[in-house]
C-alpha cells in the first residue's frame, strides 16, 4: 500500500524542516499547512515561529512567552497553535498538507492534536516531520498503517526532498 502521510523524524536540528522547505520550493502542487523554525539572536535560540505556506506566523514558543505550559526555557502559546497551525492543516479539496510538526510543545493543545488527526485521515496527502520518542498520542500517530516515517541523517537529508516529491508524484498519479 502507498502510505500517504509521509513524516521525517530525526534529531534536533537534524534538517527535518529544511527537507521539508525544499519540498514546499518544488511542490508543482497546491498546499496548506506550517512549517516551524527556530529563531536565533545572537546565535543563541531563543524561540520557535510557526509559517504558514499563506504566510500568518506566530511564536509557537519564545523564552518571553508566560504560559502554563514549558518545554524547557520556552513558554508555549497555545493560542497561536489553535490561531495559525490548527487552520493551516485543516484539508483543503485535494491540498497537500505541510505539517511540521507534530512536537511535544504543539500537543499541549487538545484542538491541535485533533486537527492532526482529522488531517491524518483526510484523503489528503501530509507531509510532515514528528518527534522522536513522545506522549502517547504521538506514539499512536507512529503507530498508523498510513504513515511512513524516514529518519533524516547527515548522510540522507539532501536525497530525501527528491524522494518525497517522487512519493507524491506517484500518490498523484494513483488517484
Amino acid at each position: 500500500m502507498n502510505k500517504k502521510n509521509i513524516f521525517l523524524t530525526g534529531a534536533p536540528s537534524s534538517g527535518k524542516t529544511t527537507v521539508i522547505k525544499k519540498v514546499i520550493e518544488s511542490l508543482e502542487h497546491p498546499a496548506n499547512g506550517f512549517i516551524t523554525e527556530e529563531e536565533r539572536v545572537d546565535g543563541k535560540r531563543v524561540g520557535f515561529l510557526m509559517k504558514t505556506i499563506d504566510g500568518r506566523k506566530g511564536y509557537l514558543a519564545h523564552q518571553d512567552i508566560k504560559s502554563d505550559f514549558h518545554i524547557r526555557r520556552y513558554g508555549v502559546s497555545i493560542e497561536n497553535i489553535e490561531n495559525i497551525a490548527v487552520p493551516s492543516i485543516t484539508p483543503v479539496k485535494n491540498n497537500i498538507i505541510i505539517l511540521d510538526e507534530i512536537g511535544k510543545m504543539e500537543c499541549f493543545s487538545r484542538v491541535f492534536k485533533q486537527a492532526a488527526t482529522n488531517a491524518l485521515d483526510a484523503s489528503n496527502i501530509v507531509i510532515g516531520t514528528i518527534t522522536f520518542g513522545g506522549d502517547a498520542f504521538i506514539l499512536e500517530v507512529k503507530k498508523r498503517e498510513d504513515i511512513e516515517i524516514s529518519e533524516v541523517t547527515e548522510g540522507n537529508r539532501d536525497l530525501l526532498p527528491d524522494s518525497i516529491l517522487r512519493k507524491i508524484s506517484n500518490l498523484l498519479n494513483a488517484k
